[in-house]
């Protein structure tokens, strides 16, 4: 396995978590804009802006020249941010070698196409396999060796006989499943639930209540996710229910703390502010919202998150997702 050359793009907490980790497996190229972040890690083995003093593998290296990293790797890992990631699979498209597969780590959607990260990819790079890493996975848990797994969906099944076991080291495993659209819409609409739970939490309200919004906003995420062609299936795995209890529940949680700061009258923009770590779910919910009006489906905890952060309401508004005047079937929106 050591003969395989993979490139990784972003140099933030999870980009740099998967590219140390498969270095044990094989040779890993990082890419990362900031000059001072590349120095630290080749210098120092560490990435104290985003992972504190983890310790990083040993043969890692990272470079600024993103065409450099990209040149002969066998397969490119995307790990920047929604609104970067066009820019960035662009810069590279040229360099690209034929037949790599571009995989993305990134968990939004493209704002002014409403595009996901794989629809991007097969729009800028077309004729190569495209597919996503998602499930629920702390980067911080990772790095430190705790049991974790992870999905891999590719639309081309063939480089799973060997990316599969390059990306399966220690006690990180990687299952795979064929529903692209469907893994990759688990780890979107998960972060505005996670948003709802955050303000929950910050509220006061109990572990009923939490188990209550993470439930139902299950139920909205598979309405929405088997609308735009996902399994159901699917958000009942890891890409879905997994990923969004880690993300619900967890102190690391950056769309749970985003949820607790606006539960403390905290502005979206002072906590954005405030943050040196995207996240996904304030920049995606416009756009979720979109698509469920669109495709006539009922998103009400969804809804209530839109309203709390572009400021039409309060974070109190989140019971309202949850608490209805009227109950009915359990299989109904509401």
């Amino acid at each position: 396995m050591a003969a395989y050359k993979l490139a990784v793009l972003g140099g933030g907490s999870w980009g740099t978590t998967v590219a140390s980790l498969v270095s044990r497996n094989a040779e890993v190229q990082l890419w990362a804009r900031d000059s001072k972040t590349v120095a630290e890690i080749n210098d120092l083995r560490t990435n104290s802006r985003y992972l504190g003093d983890a310790k990083l593998h040993a043969s890692l290296r990272a470079s600024t020249d993103i065409e450099a990293v990209v040149a002969d790797a066998d397969a490119v890992l995307i790990a920047v941010p929604s609104d970067n990631f066009r820019a960035v699979l662009a810069a590279i498209s040229n360099s690209l070698p034929a037949g790599a597969p571009v995989i993305s780590l990134t968990k939004g959607l493209e704002r002014e196409t409403r595009l996901s990260m794989t629809e991007v990819c097969r729009e800028i790079a077309p004729g190569r396999p495209t597919g996503v890493l998602t499930g629920p996975n702390l980067a911080r848990e990772i790095l430190a060796g705790q049991a974790a797994a992870s999905v891999l969906a590719l639309d081309d099944p063939t480089p799973n006989s060997w990316l599969q076991p390059l990306l399966n080291v220690g006690l990180f495993r990687v299952y795979t499943n064929p529903d692209v659209i469907g893994c990759e819409l688990g780890g979107v609409l998960k972060n505005i639930i996670a948003i709802a739970v955050g303000m929950g939490d910050g509220l006061g309200a109990g572990d009923n209540t939490r188990a209550a919004l993470i439930t139902r906003g299950l139920a909205e995420i598979t309405r929405l996710g088997t609308a735009l062609g996902g399994k159901a299936e699917t958000f009942a795995g890891l890409a879905g229910m997994g990923d969004m209890i880690a993300t619900c529940t967890s102190p690391q949680s950056r769309n749970r703390h985003v949820g607790l700061e606006l539960a403390k009258g905290h502005s979206i923009e002072s906590i954005i502010e405030s943050m040196h770590m995207v996240a996904e779910g304030v920049k995606s919910a416009p756009t979720v919202i979109e698509l469920a009006r669109e495709h006539n489906v009922a998103m009400p905890i969804a809804e209530d998150v839109f309203k709390v952060v572009t400021g039409a309401s309060n974070a109190r508004g989140v019971y309202r997702g949850l608490l209805r005047t009227t109950a009915g079937a359990e299989s109904e929106p509401g």
